[in-house]
């Protein structure tokens, strides 16, 4: 029988195995489709068998990768069919989420969405001009933007299933990004949202962050198009 802290250890060791494949994963170090094998990734990272075995699970639970017959894992594809179906449930879960969140937020969930903003504005006008989806920093503090805004939707599941739903897009945003031709940044939009959420217009938020969602659809569509011309 393990022992408190040999169970502690080990749940560290996990989340550090995740942590470390799933920003594998999303900045297309693990290429979409590629193999992962666990002894490979034991040399890599260091890791044993069974935290990274526990990790690849929670990555596949997450939708990021695939178990396939042989109880082996690969990256989840990348295409516009997937991307078309994880935009359509962002719709469905995380525009529902939102609203529910405008309406019962109280004041702690307002001062920490300006919160959250005000760290991901202050880290875009420090960055040079570029993509910034593929700074780590500004994914992680716009990641913390968005599910602060969930924040207040009493369901847990649709809070989990909008994170869940967001990093799977995530690979899609950091993918268009490497391809895009208009290096734009998202401040404005945000800014935007973050406004209007705290006005409490729930329709003109919702269809904002509509919006801002399909925008992810057609900056990858632009991408695969210019791939596919060149």
């Amino acid at each position: 029988m393990h022992n408190i802290d040999e169970i502690k250890k080990e749940s560290t060791l996990v989340e550090q195995a995740f942590s470390r494949l799933r920003h594998g994963v999303l900045t297309g170090e693990f290429p979409a489709g590629a193999k992962l094998k666990i002894d490979e990734l034991q040399k890599t990272y260091g890791f044993s068998s069974s935290p990274l075995r526990e990790a690849l699970s929670r990555l596949a639970q997450e939708g990021l990768i695939r178990a396939d017959e042989r109880r082996g894992f690969r990256v989840a594809p990348i295409s516009l069919e997937d991307l078309a179906d994880i935009t359509h449930m962002r719709l469905m879960i995380e525009v529902p989420a939102l609203r529910e969140s405008v309406v019962r937020g109280d004041d702690a969930w307002e001062a920490a969405v300006v919160a959250c903003y005000h760290r991901l504005e202050r880290i875009e006008a420090r960055l040079s001009d570029g993509p910034v989806a593929l700074d780590d920093e500004w994914a992680g503090l716009h990641r913390a933007f968005h599910l602060s805004l969930l924040a207040a939707c009493p369901s847990e599941r649709q809070r989990v299933w909008s994170a869940s739903l967001f990093d799977q897009a995530e690979r899609y945003r950091r993918y268009s990004a490497r391809f895009r031709e208009a290096k734009r940044r998202k401040s404005n939009e945000h800014r935007k949202i973050m406004d209007i959420a705290l006005r409490r217009d729930v329709e003109t938020v919702c269809a904002l962050l509509e919006e801002h969602i399909l925008s992810t659809q057609r900056n990858v569509q632009a991408a695969f198009k210019r791939i596919q011309g060149a």
